[in-house]
């Protein structure tokens, strides 16, 4: 049967692709991407304790994975929420949720015998919304133009369709046997097949990135899931579901690879320069920290101001890193050495780690 985009797309085809051959210009650049994203999990394999880095490249992959669902927040209300979640807004509350999706897949994933499976899927989403999403067992929403209203696309249907076609793609992530392709170009297959299927009412697109960075710590490709991919996507938004949409209308699986390849290329070399950045300055800030605290000097504030770079006094007594008086004291003296600055939000002051936040929000 012909496509048609305004009935449900139930013969959208198993992975891999008929007749798929890589071309000389995909090659070349998986060979780069390749090395790249080699280099950056060497880089993250040299970190003492990785955690306080992950944790901020993740909230910035939320933060912009959200963006391109029109989940909008700025650097300083998502910070202050992660520093204190329940005076949240909407949108970072959003964000927030999709960090601990992300870590929530790791975690299930890792139980799973190192299996990316649909149940996986599911808790993903469910943390993602905050509620009890399961397979759409009703006709997805078409998605359509924004401008004109005309459909572009309308995903399968339903329950019983969607599961037949998540257990084909679970198969083609899982069994090695499925395909001989190298693993960044079955990422890219990967992708393009979640969001076709669409199998949740909602949170498809942020499950679907979330899986991106799983399957590349399930391969791995990375020891952890700092590729910052998402910073890309919302660039090239437009060509993103264009070529989304080139796949199924024309079968055009060559642009959409070589559009993830060099996503791939440019955001592992951006989140590598963010790391070398970070570690750069926090060897700096370390030293400047040692001469000013002198015997007082804390490492486990030092790991805090770059893995929650908004302080707060109340924070450094939840996490038992000093009582309060000790505390005000210690952050009273970063900010006359200019290692932090303050900043009033109704009553309460956060110290800013605002050299990371500059390095965080860098190009």
């Amino acid at each position: 049967m012909a496509y048609n985009r305004n009935n449900p797309f139930n013969e959208l085809p198993d992975l891999p692709p008929a007749d798929f051959k890589e071309s000389t210009a995909m090659l070349k650049h998986l060979a780069q991407a390749s090395r790249y994203l080699g280099e950056l999990n060497g880089l993250c394999a040299t970190l003492p304790d990785p955690h306080p880095l992950i944790h901020t490249i993740v909230l910035q992959e939320s933060k912009d994975s959200s963006a391109i669902e029109n989940i909008v927040t700025t650097q300083d209300e998502l910070y202050r929420a992660a520093t204190e979640e329940n005076t949240a807004s909407h949108a970072a509350k959003e964000v927030l949720s999709y960090r601990a999706a992300l870590y929530a897949g790791l975690e299930k994933m890792q139980t799973q015998k190192n299996l990316l499976a649909t149940k996986t899927m599911i808790e993903i989403v469910q943390t993602i919304k905050q509620n009890a999403s399961g397979i759409r067992s009703t006709p997805g929403p078409a998605l359509k133009n924004a401008i004109t209203g005309e459909v572009i696309y309308t995903p399968p249907c339903c329950e019983e369709v969607l599961r037949e076609k998540l257990a084909a793609l679970e198969k083609f992530i899982n069994d090695p046997g499925a395909s001989p392709l190298d693993p960044l170009i079955k990422m890219a297959l990967i992708h393009y097949q979640f969001e076709s299927i669409h199998p949740f009412a909602d949170g498809n697109g942020r499950t679907g990135r979330i899986l991106n960075a799983l399957y590349l710590v399930q391969q791995e490709l990375l020891s952890q899931p700092v590729l910052y991919l998402s910073s890309y996507f919302v660039k090239y938004k437009a060509e993103y579901y264009q070529l989304l949409r080139g796949v199924t209308e024309s079968g055009n699986w060559h642009d959409w690879i070589m559009y993830m390849l060099t996503a791939i290329i440019q955001t592992t070399q951006l989140s590598a320069k963010k790391i070398r950045n970070t570690l750069s300055l926090m060897d700096e800030i370390e030293k400047r920290m040692k001469e000013v605290l002198g015997a007082s000097f804390s490492h486990d504030l030092l790991e805090l101001m770059f893995a929650m770079p908004y302080l707060k006094i109340e924070l450094l007594e939840k996490r038992e890193i000093a009582h309060r008086q000790t505390a005000s004291v210690w952050l009273k003296k970063l900010t006359e050495a200019a290692i932090l600055k303050p900043e009033k939000s109704s009553r309460t002051t956060y110290y800013i780690n605002y050299r990371l936040m500059e390095i965080l929000a860098s190009d």
